[in-house]
């Protein structure tokens, strides 16, 4: 293998993705809107929902309930009227209204049980579902601190202390911006080589390959590692700028260790890459084998959905993808600061998957070379 052929190829790459806008434009938009967008629009998070308030009460504990409406959860809350209440519901201008009625502290201390209507607009589905539930929360929990100081209370014999670790606010944008710069990681990787190889096809500059004194061995490596590197500069870019400025997410680990925890995803990555554009024949069925590639490891892979949650024969059978390992690598070295001895199991893991598919695509690569000559 000859490396100076090597690198005079991989500049050849460089050089026909640096010509090309669509590509360009790309990778701009999926390492740094796209990983800022998916991190802040978290359908699942309740977020600055509206709320108006109607208090028919009036007193210390009406005004108690009021005033835990709180930032980042709520706007704070619109004290109205019921007939506003009505309006501004039909209006969209509030999804929840709190209705609390006359008398309402009153009851509550002589144990009847008032009432409080929660009137919600369903057609905000994901505030409405999660926030229903926060209001209950949030009024329970008011009313049972209020009702204790004029009640006998028992305590309980034990106490629980809660500490966050590693995300002391609960914000979900960390979480998803570190997702989602691994989904693009893996998406970008797999369609630039993938691409680099078909383009090859479409243009006849394979023929011209062929005819020079280069290997298909050195083609392939060329191209994985020129698409690599773009995909590894515009990753840590996206991390340290989008991500740890722009976010404010705290990255707690090594940055080196987690370049190379990259560097090892992307050999395989751009591996399948290489491997899927053997078998297409133009970018639109690429772009249908990368679907149902794609597709399984972003919701498997455990960035999605927690892997415990999955039965365990779909947990075992994700260990032979590459995302398995990185998610689990991504998040112990950002999140927790963990080590190479904490990670070392996986980095080894994406290191043997990354051989095994640059050995398929190699394979195939050679037999789709020599079926041109």
């Amino acid at each position: 293998m000859n490396i100076g052929n090597i690198i005079h190829l991989g500049v050849k790459e460089l050089w026909s993705v640096a010509r090309d806008p669509t590509l360009l434009l790309l990778i701009l938009f999926a390492f740094t809107f796209s990983v800022y967008a998916g991190a802040t629009a978290q359908p699942e998070t309740l977020n600055q929902a509206p709320i108006a308030i109607v208090d028919e009460d009036q007193s210390p504990l009406s005004t108690r309930i009021v005033g835990a409406f709180l930032s980042p959860y709520f706007l704070p809350p619109n004290m109205v009227t019921q007939d506003q209440m009505d309006t501004r519901m039909d209006e969209g201008l509030d999804t929840f209204a709190l209705d609390i009625p006359p008398n309402f502290q009153r009851d509550v201390l002589a144990g009847r049980q008032p009432v409080i209507q929660l009137n919600v607009d369903a057609t905000r589905m994901s505030q409405a579902f999660n926030g229903s539930g926060y209001i209950q929360t949030i009024v329970d929990a008011e009313v049972n601190k209020f009702v204790s100081r004029y009640r006998d209370n028992h305590e309980l014999p034990i106490g629980l202390v809660v500490r966050v670790r590693f995300n002391q606010e609960l914000r979900k944008s960390w979480f998803g911006a570190v997702m989602k710069l691994i989904d693009h990681i893996t998406l970008l990787s797999i369609i630039l080589t993938g691409a680099a190889l078909i383009r090859e096809r479409e243009r006849g500059t394979v023929e011209h390959l062929l005819v020079m004194p280069v290997t298909p061995l050195e083609i392939m490596v060329s191209k994985i590692w020129s698409m690599g590197l773009i995909v590894l500069l515009a990753s840590m870019a996206s991390l340290l700028f989008v991500i740890h400025l722009a976010l404010e997410t705290p990255l707690h680990g090594s940055l080196v260790l987690f370049m190379i925890a990259t560097a090892l995803q992307l050999y395989a990555t751009t591996s399948m890459g290489i491997f899927l554009g053997t078998f297409a024949r133009s970018m639109p069925q690429f772009g249908l084998l990368l679907i149902l590639i794609y597709l399984p490891l972003q919701l498997l892979s455990g960035g999605t959905t927690p892997r415990e949650s999955m039965p365990e024969f779909v947990q075992y059978v994700m260990l032979l993808a590459p995302n398995t390992h990185f998610v689990i690598l991504a998040q112990a070295i950002l999140f927790r600061g963990a080590s190479l001895s904490i990670v070392w199991w996986q980095m080894l893991g994406l290191g043997v998957i990354g051989t095994v598919f640059f050995s398929f695509a190699l394979f195939r690569f050679r037999k789709t070379i020599g079926s041109m000559a």
